[in-house]
């Protein structure tokens, strides 16, 4: 695969998970949705089909990575790493713009975010923060404890992800990304509740950069104390799941 086809099939790929990622966390967070208040077992749903879509459409340009984690990972059990830099660049440039059409998709409820109570615009009610939407908030604000969920549901990814190479019919029939976007979900489902589940940078950091710029109402924080966990944690996850890979198989 040249680097050309790897930016582009990373940047479509990873804009297609986070523009049904962002997308069904906007459905469920923002008044005036139909899906609002419909649970994080939609949400956990959405960001699985999310994978799905944009894996398969990136698998033939760069295989469909989507997550530095990822690539972090194969880097560190193949030791190629030549073009790991394509495959970063393209996941964040892709993560960006996925964050930008999903803000689109969902511009008018974005624009009625309501008002506070001194102005006649909109309700009365406070307004609905948004940076959940793009980016993972954590229930408990404990540092080492986020960073060490962060790090364990990743390597819950990135092992069977690589392992699922060793099942040549997996490969052959295409299964792959399925089993894969299903393996999303069930990490959102049992591993979800204290982050949010970034298991990738790239989904966390570059939404995180648009909501820092996007013309939102009343958008709230785009608490940049925290941004550094949902990255290094899932790139530690990453290479501890491609070390332990390289040894144990």
């Amino acid at each position: 695969m040249s680097n050309g086809d790897i930016f582009v099939g990373e940047v479509i790929g990873t804009a297609i998970l986070i523009l049904f990622g962002a997308g069904v966390c906007a459905a469920v967070t923002l008044r005036y949705s139909k899906a609002r208040a419909s649970g994080w077992v939609v949400i956990a749903f959405g960001w699985g089909f999310g994978v799905l879509a944009g894996a398969y459409t990136a698998a033939p340009l760069s295989g469909g990575q989507l997550n530095p984690a990822v690539t972090i990972g194969i880097a560190v059990d193949t030791g190629k790493w030549d073009k790991v830099w394509v495959y970063l660049l393209g996941e964040t440039v892709g993560a960006m713009l996925g964050a930008v059409l999903a803000y689109l998709v969902y511009f008018a409820q974005f624009q009625a975010n309501v008002r506070k109570e001194s102005t006649t615009e909109g309700t009365a009610d406070e307004p609905v923060p948004t940076l959940g939407i793009f980016s993972t908030i954590p229930e408990i604000r404990n540092p080492i404890a986020n960073l060490v969920t962060e790090i364990i549901a990743t390597m819950a990814l990135v092992l069977p992800v690589l392992a699922f190479g060793l099942t040549k019919g997996l490969g052959e029939s295409g299964t792959t990304v399925l089993i894969v976007s299903l393996l999303v979900v069930g990490i959102g489902l049992s591993l979800g509740g204290p982050t949010g589940y970034a298991i990738n940078p790239a989904r966390d950091l570059g939404p995180r950069i648009v909501h820092t710029f996007l013309p939102i109402p009343n958008k709230g924080t785009s608490d940049w104390g925290y941004a550094w966990i949902p990255v290094v944690g899932p790139l530690i996850g990453g290479a501890l799941a491609g070390l332990v890979y390289n040894v144990a198989f």
